[in-house]
Protein backbone atom coordinates (compact mmCIF):
# COMPACT_ATOMS: atom_id res chain seq x y z
CA UNK A 1 0.00 0.00 0.00
CA UNK A 2 2.91 2.45 0.66
CA UNK A 3 4.66 1.50 -1.98
CA UNK A 4 1.29 2.65 -4.16
CA UNK A 5 0.93 5.96 -2.60
CA UNK A 6 4.57 6.85 -3.22
CA UNK A 7 4.32 6.03 -6.63
CA UNK A 8 1.03 7.86 -6.75
CA UNK A 9 2.80 11.23 -4.99
CA UNK A 10 5.73 11.02 -7.66
CA UNK A 11 2.87 11.00 -10.65
CA UNK A 12 1.33 13.69 -9.03
CA UNK A 13 4.47 15.57 -8.29
CA UNK A 14 5.10 15.13 -12.14
CA UNK A 15 2.13 16.26 -13.43
CA UNK A 16 2.70 19.42 -11.40
CA UNK A 17 6.26 20.12 -12.35
CA UNK A 18 5.22 19.64 -16.11
CA UNK A 19 2.30 21.77 -15.51
CA UNK A 20 4.50 24.44 -13.85
CA UNK A 21 6.60 24.51 -16.77
CA UNK A 22 4.36 24.54 -19.37
CA UNK A 23 2.90 28.03 -17.95
CA UNK A 24 6.67 28.90 -17.25
CA UNK A 25 7.63 28.65 -21.05
CA UNK A 26 4.41 30.15 -21.99
CA UNK A 27 5.32 33.31 -20.36
CA UNK A 28 9.16 33.42 -21.61
CA UNK A 29 7.62 33.43 -24.87
CA UNK A 30 4.36 35.28 -24.95
CA UNK A 31 4.48 38.01 -27.26
CA UNK A 32 3.91 41.50 -25.27
CA UNK A 33 2.65 43.59 -28.10
CA UNK A 34 -1.35 42.90 -28.21
CA UNK A 35 -2.91 42.40 -31.68
CA UNK A 36 -3.74 45.89 -32.78
CA UNK A 37 -7.34 45.97 -34.40
CA UNK A 38 -7.36 48.25 -36.99
CA UNK A 39 -10.36 50.99 -38.31
CA UNK A 40 -10.45 54.21 -39.14
CA UNK A 41 -9.02 56.07 -36.15
CA UNK A 42 -5.90 53.57 -35.29
CA UNK A 43 -3.48 55.55 -37.20
CA UNK A 44 -4.61 58.90 -34.85
CA UNK A 45 -2.42 60.81 -32.86
CA UNK A 46 -4.83 60.08 -29.86
CA UNK A 47 -4.77 56.42 -30.52
CA UNK A 48 -1.16 55.99 -30.82
CA UNK A 49 -0.45 57.87 -27.35
CA UNK A 50 -2.69 55.97 -25.41
CA UNK A 51 -0.70 52.84 -26.93
CA UNK A 52 2.25 53.85 -26.13
CA UNK A 53 1.45 54.68 -22.64
CA UNK A 54 0.27 51.49 -22.30
CA UNK A 55 3.30 49.60 -23.48
CA UNK A 56 5.62 51.67 -21.67
CA UNK A 57 3.51 51.03 -18.86
CA UNK A 58 3.37 47.30 -19.38
CA UNK A 59 7.68 47.22 -19.91
CA UNK A 60 8.24 49.41 -16.51
CA UNK A 61 5.81 47.38 -14.31
CA UNK A 62 6.28 43.52 -15.65
CA UNK A 63 7.66 41.00 -13.22
CA UNK A 64 11.05 39.84 -14.76
CA UNK A 65 10.71 37.09 -12.33
CA UNK A 66 7.50 35.47 -13.14
CA UNK A 67 8.69 34.85 -16.87
CA UNK A 68 11.40 32.07 -16.16
CA UNK A 69 14.50 33.87 -17.63
CA UNK A 70 17.95 33.02 -17.58
CA UNK A 71 20.64 34.65 -14.65
CA UNK A 72 22.44 36.45 -17.67
CA UNK A 73 18.76 37.62 -19.55
CA UNK A 74 17.42 38.63 -15.99
CA UNK A 75 20.43 41.05 -15.40
CA UNK A 76 20.38 42.37 -18.92
CA UNK A 77 16.48 42.82 -19.16
CA UNK A 78 16.40 44.33 -15.49
CA UNK A 79 19.09 46.66 -16.36
CA UNK A 80 17.49 47.88 -19.48
CA UNK A 81 13.89 48.12 -17.30
CA UNK A 82 15.84 50.62 -14.86
CA UNK A 83 17.39 52.82 -17.77
CA UNK A 84 13.83 52.81 -19.10
CA UNK A 85 12.35 54.51 -15.85
CA UNK A 86 15.61 56.40 -15.56
CA UNK A 87 15.16 58.08 -18.83
CA UNK A 88 11.23 58.32 -18.37
CA UNK A 89 12.10 60.82 -15.32
CA UNK A 90 14.97 62.72 -16.40
CA UNK A 91 13.04 63.57 -19.98
CA UNK A 92 10.99 65.68 -17.59
CA UNK A 93 13.71 67.10 -16.05
CA UNK A 94 14.83 69.14 -19.79
CA UNK A 95 17.90 66.16 -20.26
CA UNK A 96 18.11 65.70 -24.07
CA UNK A 97 20.04 62.19 -23.61
CA UNK A 98 17.02 61.07 -21.42
CA UNK A 99 14.39 62.16 -24.26
CA UNK A 100 16.31 61.24 -27.04
CA UNK A 101 15.94 57.85 -25.41
CA UNK A 102 12.81 57.70 -24.96
CA UNK A 103 11.85 58.96 -28.34
CA UNK A 104 13.63 55.98 -29.97
CA UNK A 105 11.70 53.31 -28.10
CA UNK A 106 8.60 55.12 -29.25
CA UNK A 107 9.46 54.98 -32.53
CA UNK A 108 10.70 50.75 -32.26
CA UNK A 109 6.98 50.57 -30.49
CA UNK A 110 4.86 52.71 -33.56
CA UNK A 111 7.01 50.87 -35.98
CA UNK A 112 7.17 47.40 -34.93
CA UNK A 113 4.96 46.84 -32.79
CA UNK A 114 1.67 49.01 -33.92
CA UNK A 115 2.13 48.48 -37.58
CA UNK A 116 2.90 52.41 -38.83
CA UNK A 117 4.29 52.07 -42.45
CA UNK A 118 4.80 54.04 -45.36
CA UNK A 119 0.52 54.14 -46.33
CA UNK A 120 -0.91 54.86 -42.94
CA UNK A 121 1.53 57.39 -40.82
CA UNK A 122 -0.35 60.25 -43.24
CA UNK A 123 -3.18 58.83 -41.11
CA UNK A 124 -1.88 60.81 -37.92
CA UNK A 125 -0.24 64.06 -40.12
CA UNK A 126 -1.58 64.69 -43.09
CA UNK A 127 1.92 65.19 -45.22
CA UNK A 128 0.86 64.49 -48.64
CA UNK A 129 -1.74 67.02 -48.18
CA UNK A 130 0.02 70.47 -47.38
CA UNK A 131 -3.69 72.00 -47.67
CA UNK A 132 -4.53 69.61 -44.27
CA UNK A 133 -1.39 70.69 -42.09
CA UNK A 134 -2.06 73.29 -39.47
CA UNK A 135 0.60 75.57 -38.26
CA UNK A 136 2.25 73.46 -35.54
CA UNK A 137 2.47 70.65 -38.17
CA UNK A 138 4.24 73.25 -40.57
CA UNK A 139 6.25 74.11 -37.49
CA UNK A 140 7.03 70.74 -36.37
CA UNK A 141 8.71 69.71 -39.70
CA UNK A 142 10.59 72.42 -40.47
CA UNK A 143 12.00 72.29 -36.87
CA UNK A 144 12.69 68.78 -37.81
CA UNK A 145 14.17 69.24 -40.71
CA UNK A 146 16.51 71.71 -39.76
CA UNK A 147 17.65 70.14 -36.57
CA UNK A 148 18.67 67.78 -38.59
CA UNK A 149 21.38 69.91 -40.47
CA UNK A 150 22.00 72.74 -37.91
CA UNK A 151 21.03 71.02 -34.14
CA UNK A 152 20.34 73.44 -31.92
CA UNK A 153 20.77 76.44 -33.73
CA UNK A 154 17.84 75.40 -36.12
CA UNK A 155 15.67 78.05 -34.82
CA UNK A 156 18.15 80.94 -34.66
CA UNK A 157 18.69 79.93 -38.31
CA UNK A 158 14.90 80.15 -39.22
CA UNK A 159 14.68 83.34 -37.96
CA UNK A 160 17.61 84.99 -39.41
CA UNK A 161 16.91 82.84 -43.23
CA UNK A 162 13.13 84.65 -42.97
CA UNK A 163 13.95 87.78 -41.47
CA UNK A 164 11.13 86.79 -38.69
CA UNK A 165 12.76 88.81 -35.52
CA UNK A 166 11.40 92.13 -36.91
CA UNK A 167 8.29 94.51 -35.55
CA UNK A 168 5.72 94.16 -37.53
CA UNK A 169 1.42 95.23 -37.32
CA UNK A 170 -0.92 92.56 -37.05
CA UNK A 171 -4.86 92.90 -37.97
CA UNK A 172 -6.28 94.38 -35.13
CA UNK A 173 -3.02 95.79 -33.09
CA UNK A 174 -2.63 99.42 -32.74
CA UNK A 175 1.30 99.13 -32.79
CA UNK A 176 3.79 97.51 -33.97
CA UNK A 177 5.00 94.11 -32.19
CA UNK A 178 7.34 91.07 -32.53
CA UNK A 179 5.12 88.10 -33.56
CA UNK A 180 5.29 85.10 -35.72
CA UNK A 181 2.83 84.74 -37.66
CA UNK A 182 0.66 81.30 -39.14
CA UNK A 183 0.84 82.86 -42.36
CA UNK A 184 4.69 83.23 -42.18
CA UNK A 185 5.24 79.15 -40.91
CA UNK A 186 3.02 78.42 -44.04
CA UNK A 187 4.98 80.55 -46.62
CA UNK A 188 8.55 78.89 -45.38
CA UNK A 189 7.05 75.72 -45.64
CA UNK A 190 5.95 76.38 -49.22
CA UNK A 191 9.42 77.78 -49.99
CA UNK A 192 11.40 74.80 -48.29
CA UNK A 193 9.17 72.23 -50.09
CA UNK A 194 10.75 69.69 -48.25
CA UNK A 195 10.91 65.35 -49.27
CA UNK A 196 9.78 63.83 -46.10
CA UNK A 197 10.87 60.36 -46.58
CA UNK A 198 8.89 57.52 -44.08
CA UNK A 199 11.60 57.81 -41.68
CA UNK A 200 11.30 61.75 -41.42
CA UNK A 201 7.63 61.04 -41.16
CA UNK A 202 7.78 59.14 -38.35
CA UNK A 203 10.24 61.24 -36.32
CA UNK A 204 7.75 63.89 -36.55
CA UNK A 205 4.88 62.01 -35.52
CA UNK A 206 6.95 60.79 -32.37
CA UNK A 207 8.07 64.03 -31.80
CA UNK A 208 4.49 64.54 -31.24
CA UNK A 209 3.17 61.88 -29.20
CA UNK A 210 6.31 62.43 -26.98
CA UNK A 211 5.30 66.16 -26.32
CA UNK A 212 2.20 65.32 -25.32
CA UNK A 213 3.14 62.49 -23.25
CA UNK A 214 6.42 63.36 -21.65
CA UNK A 215 7.46 66.64 -22.85
CA UNK A 216 6.27 70.19 -22.63
CA UNK A 217 3.98 70.36 -25.51
CA UNK A 218 4.07 72.69 -27.70
CA UNK A 219 7.38 74.02 -26.37
CA UNK A 220 8.99 70.80 -26.17
CA UNK A 221 11.51 71.68 -29.33
CA UNK A 222 11.48 74.95 -28.89
CA UNK A 223 12.89 74.72 -24.91
CA UNK A 224 15.93 72.86 -26.28
CA UNK A 225 17.03 75.48 -28.61
CA UNK A 226 20.19 77.69 -28.05
CA UNK A 227 17.76 80.69 -27.41
CA UNK A 228 17.55 83.30 -24.56
CA UNK A 229 14.33 81.64 -23.26
CA UNK A 230 11.10 80.93 -23.43
CA UNK A 231 7.60 81.31 -21.75
CA UNK A 232 3.95 80.65 -21.60
CA UNK A 233 0.81 81.24 -20.07
CA UNK A 234 2.25 84.89 -19.74
CA UNK A 235 -0.82 86.83 -21.63
CA UNK A 236 -3.74 86.31 -22.92
CA UNK A 237 -7.74 85.70 -21.20
CA UNK A 238 -7.59 83.46 -18.36
CA UNK A 239 -9.64 80.79 -18.24
CA UNK A 240 -11.90 82.46 -15.05
CA UNK A 241 -12.29 85.45 -16.88
CA UNK A 242 -13.69 83.95 -19.57
CA UNK A 243 -16.26 81.59 -17.70
CA UNK A 244 -17.57 84.97 -16.20
CA UNK A 245 -17.51 86.71 -19.18
CA UNK A 246 -20.30 83.03 -20.39
CA UNK A 247 -22.85 84.66 -18.48
CA UNK A 248 -22.89 88.40 -19.84
CA UNK A 249 -21.36 88.12 -23.23
CA UNK A 250 -22.10 85.41 -25.87
CA UNK A 251 -21.22 87.50 -28.80
CA UNK A 252 -17.16 88.06 -26.97
CA UNK A 253 -17.10 84.35 -25.84
CA UNK A 254 -17.36 83.41 -29.42
CA UNK A 255 -15.21 85.45 -30.79
CA UNK A 256 -12.63 83.93 -28.48
CA UNK A 257 -13.48 80.30 -28.77
CA UNK A 258 -12.79 81.09 -32.63
CA UNK A 259 -9.43 82.26 -31.99
CA UNK A 260 -9.43 86.00 -32.12
CA UNK A 261 -9.16 86.67 -28.87
CA UNK A 262 -5.78 85.04 -27.69
CA UNK A 263 -6.33 82.88 -24.43
CA UNK A 264 -3.42 82.25 -22.14
CA UNK A 265 -3.16 78.64 -23.28
CA UNK A 266 -2.47 80.18 -26.89
CA UNK A 267 0.33 82.36 -24.90
CA UNK A 268 4.08 81.61 -26.00
CA UNK A 269 6.61 83.54 -26.30
CA UNK A 270 10.44 83.67 -27.05
CA UNK A 271 13.45 85.47 -26.25
CA UNK A 272 15.64 85.95 -28.94
CA UNK A 273 18.38 88.09 -28.72
CA UNK A 274 17.35 90.48 -26.58
CA UNK A 275 13.56 90.41 -27.94
CA UNK A 276 10.21 88.69 -26.92
CA UNK A 277 8.69 87.52 -29.52
CA UNK A 278 4.96 85.94 -29.75
CA UNK A 279 4.77 82.43 -31.79
CA UNK A 280 1.18 83.40 -32.59
CA UNK A 281 1.17 80.16 -34.60
CA UNK A 282 1.62 77.61 -31.57
CA UNK A 283 -0.40 77.08 -28.46
CA UNK A 284 -1.35 74.50 -25.65
CA UNK A 285 -4.88 74.05 -27.26
CA UNK A 286 -6.38 73.56 -23.12
CA UNK A 287 -5.82 75.24 -20.23
CA UNK A 288 -5.33 71.49 -18.75
CA UNK A 289 -2.24 71.16 -21.05
CA UNK A 290 -0.33 74.12 -19.81
CA UNK A 291 -0.83 73.25 -16.08
CA UNK A 292 0.33 69.44 -17.22
CA UNK A 293 3.58 71.57 -18.29
CA UNK A 294 3.46 74.06 -15.24
CA UNK A 295 3.78 71.53 -12.91
CA UNK A 296 6.58 69.23 -14.59
CA UNK A 297 9.02 71.74 -15.82
CA UNK A 298 10.04 72.60 -12.27
CA UNK A 299 10.30 69.43 -10.96
CA UNK A 300 13.92 69.10 -11.69
CA UNK A 301 16.40 68.28 -7.95
CA UNK A 302 12.74 67.95 -6.02
CA UNK A 303 12.08 71.82 -4.73
CA UNK A 304 9.06 70.73 -3.26
CA UNK A 305 4.98 71.29 -4.39
CA UNK A 306 3.21 74.09 -6.25
CA UNK A 307 0.25 74.59 -4.16
CA UNK A 308 -2.37 76.98 -4.11
CA UNK A 309 -0.74 78.06 -0.58
CA UNK A 310 2.58 78.10 -2.29
CA UNK A 311 1.87 79.82 -5.74
CA UNK A 312 4.94 79.79 -7.30
CA UNK A 313 8.43 77.93 -7.61
CA UNK A 314 12.16 79.12 -8.62
CA UNK A 315 14.09 76.95 -9.36
CA UNK A 316 16.61 75.02 -12.40
CA UNK A 317 16.40 72.88 -14.79
CA UNK A 318 18.77 70.08 -15.44
CA UNK A 319 20.51 72.10 -18.25
CA UNK A 320 21.30 74.87 -16.06
CA UNK A 321 18.14 76.90 -17.45
CA UNK A 322 16.27 79.49 -14.42
CA UNK A 323 12.70 78.12 -14.20
CA UNK A 324 10.20 80.10 -12.54
CA UNK A 325 6.72 78.49 -12.45
CA UNK A 326 3.64 80.40 -11.25
CA UNK A 327 -0.12 79.57 -10.53
CA UNK A 328 -3.45 80.93 -9.50
CA UNK A 329 -4.32 82.22 -7.15
CA UNK A 330 -1.12 84.06 -6.87
CA UNK A 331 -1.60 85.10 -10.80
CA UNK A 332 -4.51 84.87 -13.08
CA UNK A 333 -3.55 81.48 -14.76
CA UNK A 334 -0.95 79.17 -14.88
CA UNK A 335 2.18 80.34 -16.41
CA UNK A 336 6.41 79.29 -16.67
CA UNK A 337 9.41 81.46 -17.74
CA UNK A 338 12.61 79.69 -18.78
CA UNK A 339 15.39 81.82 -18.80
CA UNK A 340 18.71 80.26 -20.37
CA UNK A 341 22.02 81.32 -20.49
CA UNK A 342 24.48 81.16 -22.97
CA UNK A 343 27.77 82.70 -21.84
CA UNK A 344 29.97 81.60 -24.69
CA UNK A 345 27.42 83.64 -27.20
CA UNK A 346 26.86 86.75 -24.34
CA UNK A 347 29.65 88.85 -26.18
CA UNK A 348 29.46 92.83 -26.38
CA UNK A 349 29.37 92.73 -30.02
CA UNK A 350 26.94 89.99 -30.35
CA UNK A 351 24.82 91.86 -27.59
CA UNK A 352 25.24 95.72 -28.47
CA UNK A 353 23.78 95.94 -31.55
CA UNK A 354 22.59 99.71 -32.37
CA UNK A 355 24.92 101.75 -34.62
CA UNK A 356 27.86 103.12 -33.32
CA UNK A 357 28.59 100.76 -31.20
CA UNK A 358 32.46 100.40 -31.31
CA UNK A 359 32.42 103.48 -28.87
CA UNK A 360 29.85 102.41 -26.88
CA UNK A 361 31.70 98.82 -25.99
CA UNK A 362 35.01 100.71 -25.79
CA UNK A 363 33.63 103.09 -23.17
CA UNK A 364 31.97 100.30 -21.45
CA UNK A 365 35.36 98.33 -21.48
CA UNK A 366 37.08 101.38 -19.56
CA UNK A 367 34.61 102.12 -17.03
CA UNK A 368 34.87 98.46 -16.12
CA UNK A 369 38.62 98.77 -15.81
CA UNK A 370 38.37 101.92 -14.05
CA UNK A 371 36.17 100.00 -11.62
CA UNK A 372 33.10 102.68 -11.97
CA UNK A 373 29.67 101.80 -10.57
CA UNK A 374 27.55 100.69 -13.53
CA UNK A 375 23.46 100.38 -13.08
CA UNK A 376 21.90 97.88 -15.58
CA UNK A 377 18.28 98.82 -16.42
CA UNK A 378 16.01 98.01 -19.41
CA UNK A 379 12.34 95.57 -19.71
CA UNK A 380 11.97 92.57 -19.21
CA UNK A 381 14.00 90.16 -22.21
CA UNK A 382 16.05 93.14 -22.87
CA UNK A 383 19.47 91.05 -21.63
CA UNK A 384 20.77 92.34 -18.89
CA UNK A 385 21.76 89.02 -17.26
CA UNK A 386 24.30 88.89 -20.45
CA UNK A 387 25.64 92.55 -19.48
CA UNK A 388 26.54 92.28 -16.25
CA UNK A 389 30.38 93.09 -16.54
CA UNK A 390 32.14 94.30 -13.47
CA UNK A 391 35.19 93.05 -10.90
CA UNK A 392 35.39 91.45 -7.73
Amino acid sequence: MDVVNILLILVVLVVLALFVMKIVQKRKNEQVEEVVEVDDKTYTLEKMTAFVKKRLDEITKINLYDIGLSEEELKRRKNKKYELKKALKGCTYGDVNDKKYVKELIYDILYKEYGVNELNVSKAIPFDVPSLLTAQDKFDIIIYMYKNEFGYEALTEIIKKYDLAQLKYVYGDAKPSYVITEEEISNIYEKENFALTFTDKLNVVVQRIYQHYKGYSAIDEIRDMNIDGVSGGVSGLPESFLSQVAQTDGDYLTQVLDNKVPRACDSIWIFFQGKSIRLAFLSFGTEAELKRVCQNIYKYNNPGQLSDTNGYKINEMKDGSRVVVVRPSMSETWAFFVRKFDVKRATLEQIVLFEGKEETIELLKFLVKGARILALTGEQGCRKDNHAYGND
